[in-house]
């Protein structure tokens, strides 16, 4: 390591050691033990470096520089952006509202969850010892949990966040809202939310995130999701992403989808000056089924990176893989997709593609997806493009009396809306569209 990286390591421990006490579930030697071995992973790494080939193409020296702290619990107000989302969760049958990373139970509305659903916030799980937490919180795919630094810091550090147990057959009609929002603040502060969902086999629901910050203020949102999927049991997750400038999203998603079981995932991500999303799934029954997609908008100097891995450890699953990326000024995007195809899954069926539309001469985008397989009765493909807007569509719509700058919105437009309609939700993909639609338009404002 650097000496920045040591100096900021250390800055990290003493924080550790001052807070440990008082961290939920503090005293229960799962708790200690699961948050100390964090921290141990953390320092002997410090934040990954572009050496590594998984963080080849994005930089993470800034962030390690800044010196985070703890983020406030009280927040007096909220800023308009942040009332919006509130307002949604509000109108939502089920939601619960994140603030700098600690539940609000005035701003949520659990108290209509059917029988058969639990959604209760992490803290008052840990301190409760709660026996489903103990069981998976670490537990979760504990081998490709290794050499993700990212995530032992947030496994050291986590407060708060949701935790979602379906019962076995249950099926929620009604998506469930997440809602986690950072309000300004005086100083660089850090967020560490852990998530923890259960589906239960036959259960089935879908999820709705929601990341919102406010600009300028410099932060660290380091969440981690796990995930197990029962057998025969179905998950849409869904994500929207739209943090302020000055804050790096970096999120960890790790799936364990049984046999016949679904996991289908979309991100939508536009805001942040640094955002990362990292899943890695694992299809480990039979029939099992894992779609990861998503629409990532970029200008100014954003940094905008999708890595995922699929692993095909059972015979006859399926996977598919579709991201569209759109960059303008100097953004740049990172997709990493990589399906890894073990000796005994036979008969797989993965997909993976990546669509970027470089608005600028200055955008770029890295791509790398790969395969990785073991097995020989396999149908896989991968592929990846990169390119302007098509010179003969904007012809043509000019010809027609519209105006470049209308012309170029609407091809876009058109581009990413592709992508969207992979929501199988209709308000969910509304609601995506309707921030494709904003950014579009701050786009055409500053241009």
């Amino acid at each position: 390591m650097t000496a920045a990286y040591d100096t900021t390591v250390t800055a990290y421990r003493g924080q550790f050691q001052a807070a440990r006490g008082n961290l939920p579930g503090a005293g229960q030697n799962w708790a200690d033990d699961l948050r100390e071995a964090g921290m141990r992973r953390f320092e002997a790494t410090g934040f990954p470096t572009r050496r590594i080939e998984a963080w080849k193409y994005t930089d993470l020296r800034k962030l390690a520089k800044l010196d985070l702290q703890p983020a406030p619990a009280t927040v007096n107000g909220l800023s308009p952006a942040l009332q919006a989302e509130v307002g949604r969760a509000k109108a939502a049958a089920h939601a619960a509202v994140f603030v700098n990373g600690h539940f609000r139970a005035d701003l949520s509305q659990l108290g209509a969850l059917p029988e058969g659903v639990r959604l209760v916030p992490l803290r008052q799980l840990l301190d409760a010892g709660d026996p489903l937490v103990a069981a998976h919180l670490g537990q979760v795919m504990a081998d490709a949990a290794a050499d993700r630094p990212l995530l032992d810091l947030n496994t050291a550090f986590m407060e708060d966040g949701f935790v979602l147990h379906l019962a076995r057959g249950t099926v929620l009609d009604d998506p469930i809202r997440i809602s986690l929002l950072t309000e300004r603040s005086d100083s660089p502060i850090g967020v560490f939310p852990r998530n923890l969902i259960v589906a239960e086999p036959g259960s089935a629901a879908t999820v709705v995130e929601a990341h919102v910050s406010v600009d300028g203020t410099a932060s660290l949102g380091d969440s981690v999701t796990e995930i197990v999927i029962g057998d025969g049991a179905r998950l849409r997750h869904y994500k929207r992403q739209e943090d302020g400038d000055g804050a790096h999203h970096l999120a960890t998603i790790l799936a364990k989808i049984g046999r016949d079981a679904t996991y289908d995932n979309f991100a939508l991500t536009r805001g942040a000056e640094l955002s990362r999303n990292d899943i890695h799934a694992r299809l480990g029954g039979r029939g099992g089924d894992c779609r990861l997609c998503g629409a990532y908008l970029g200008d100014r100097k954003q940094v905008l990176d999708t890595t995922t891995v699929i692993e095909h450890a059972s015979a006859d699953c399926t996977s598919r893989q579709v991201y569209k990326g759109v960059l303008g000024d100097a953004a740049r995007g990172v997709f990493q997709g990589r399906v890894v195809v073990a000796r005994d899954a036979q008969r797989t069926d993965g997909h993976q593609l990546s669509n970027a539309l470089l608005l600028s001469p200055t955008a770029e985008i890295d791509a790398k997806p790969e395969l990785e397989i073991y097995a020989d009765d396999v149908k896989c493909s991968h592929g990846a493009t990169a390119g302007e807007i098509d010179a003969d569509a904007l012809f043509y719509l000019r010809c027609r009396g519209i105006g470049e700058a209308e012309a170029r919105a609407l091809l876009v437009e058109a581009f990413v809306r592709e992508a969207l309609e992979d929501l199988s939700d209709d308000a969910v993909r509304a609601e995506f569209e309707q921030a494709v639609t904003g950014w579009l338009a701050d786009l055409g404002a500053a241009s």
